[in-house]
């Protein structure tokens, strides 16, 4: 049972740093704010609370990102595009990948990944610091002051003239007091996946059979293999010669923002990639030798809050491929809502928005400056999977690349609020887009 009984803790902190723009996290929304930050001049400093920097797809093992573009223009373009090339150029993408400006689709070596982030920050002297937890914010009507970090250290406080989230769960937001939703009208969220690295898969044979993993479900099912009948399998992605990189499993009603569910899904994960295992080896091609060589040391999260904002886009503005006076950025992946339950009926569900709601090549939707302002707080931005939208269009935008394109647009803000006493809404549009453009930003609706 919970201990329900309260203690009111204080005690004095050292302030250990002020700076011009704090950034919390370190994922692809938190690098690209920082590097755009820093870029437009400002002093910025960067908080991760893991071991290194890019979230999901280093230290959550995400084999692969989604597109970069819509067919025709690489909407990630800037910060987006310097990851994409740097992790190309470094050998940090799969065999089967080609260098291509209009898709952009990468499959991901975590270590290599890793080392470009690493470069591209301390290239642009931007100081971070990492095993670094934000544990609490204060803020006095609307303007955050501090936040307060733990570290190895001990416990100090950050302060800084603008704060931008990139937490991923909307933590410094939500913890100073912005509203949020999380999940559907019953607070059901999509299951997060513990992904997996293999070695010795012999790829050549996978690709000769031509078999699809998810055709071979129904008989393992019946052989008992899975403790859960989850009719969705991502599946394995060639991240080597003979690596795999594993997105395979759901863990079902996990919720990133309670530590109790994120260890009984870890637990449950290290569990659930072993009867894939099994699957694997008894059912197909190529995967006779397959060894497990790691798993995630970050639990796959694809939903948690959302934080509401000025403008909360939605279903109708991915429908209309909508463009805004302050649009900051366009995206284009699919509606991608992995269904919240293991039943047939949920999984057809998600294959009929999955097939439905998405683009033809060029077509894609604005992304307007509005969304990323969480409501009530005044020096406050917010970017990654967590900004101001409904669940149809966070199931497009949370993917890596639509990460780019929200932190780059909120640190060249935060830079440009600080000539404002860090006032997020007292910045022009037109400014903004220009220094957008000036940073590489795709921004063809642009006013200037």
């Amino acid at each position: 049972m919970m201990n329900t009984q309260k203690l009111q803790f204080s005690r004095q902190l050292p302030i250990k740093r002020r700076c011009e723009v704090l950034v919390a996290g370190g994922g692809p929304a938190g690098v690209a704010a920082a590097l755009a930050a820093k870029r437009s001049g400002a002093d910025v400093y960067l908080i991760e609370g893991a071991s290194c920097l890019g979230g999901m797809g280093t230290l959550g093992l995400v084999p692969c990102f989604m597109q970069f573009g819509d067919g025709v223009n690489f909407l990630a373009d800037g910060i987006g595009r310097e990851v994409h090339d740097r992790l190309w150029h470094a050998g940090g993408a799969g065999p089967d990948d080609r260098l291509d400006e209009r898709y952009g689709h990468l499959a991901i070596q975590a270590e290599v990944l890793k080392v470009v982030y690493d470069d591209l920050l301390i290239e642009a002297d931007v100081p971070f610091s990492l095993m670094t937890q934000l544990v609490a914010v204060e803020q006095q009507a609307g303007q955050v002051s501090t936040v307060i970090c733990a570290a190895k250290s001990g416990m100090y406080a950050i302060q800084a003239d603008v704060y931008i989230d990139c937490t991923g769960d909307g933590d410094l937001s939500a913890w100073a007091g912005a509203p949020f939703e999380k999940g559907d009208e019953q607070g059901n969220m999509m299951p997060g996946t513990l992904c997996s690295l293999w070695a010795d898969v012999d790829w050549q044979a996978v690709r000769k059979s031509g078999e699809l993993d998810d055709d071979f479900l129904p008989a393992a099912f019946e052989a008992g293999i899975f403790s859960v009948q989850d009719r969705h399998l991502p599946g394995m992605f060639r991240v080597g010669e003979h690596l795999a990189g594993g997105n395979v499993g759901h863990a079902f009603g996990v919720d990133a923002t309670d530590e109790d569910s994120l260890t009984r899904a870890l637990v449950q994960g290290r569990k659930t990639v072993r009867e894939y295992e099994a699957f694997y080896k008894r059912f197909l091609t190529g995967y006779g030798q397959m060894q497990l060589a790691a798993t995630g040391s970050l639990m796959g999260i694809r939903e948690s809050r959302r934080i509401m904002g000025d403008y909360v886009l939605d279903l109708y503005d991915f429908k209309n491929r909508a463009v805004f006076d302050d649009e900051i950025g366009r995206y284009c992946y699919p509606v991608d809502i992995h269904a919240a339950q293991p039943s047939d009926e949920s999984f057809a569900n998600f294959m009929r928005e999955f097939t439905e709601l998405r683009y033809q090549p060029g077509e894609s939707y604005g992304i307007p400056y509005r969304s990323l302002l969480p409501r009530g707080l005044r020096n406050v931005l917010v970017a990654g999977r967590c900004v101001s939208s409904d669940r149809y269009i966070q199931g497009s935008l949370r993917v890596m690349p639509g990460c780019y394109v929200t932190g780059q647009a909120v640190g060249a803000a935060a830079a440009l609020s600080l000539a404002h006493a860090g006032e997020v809404r007292a910045i022009s549009t037109a400014a903004l887009q220009s220094r957008l453009l000036e940073l590489g930003a795709y921004l063809p609706n642009a006013r200037g």
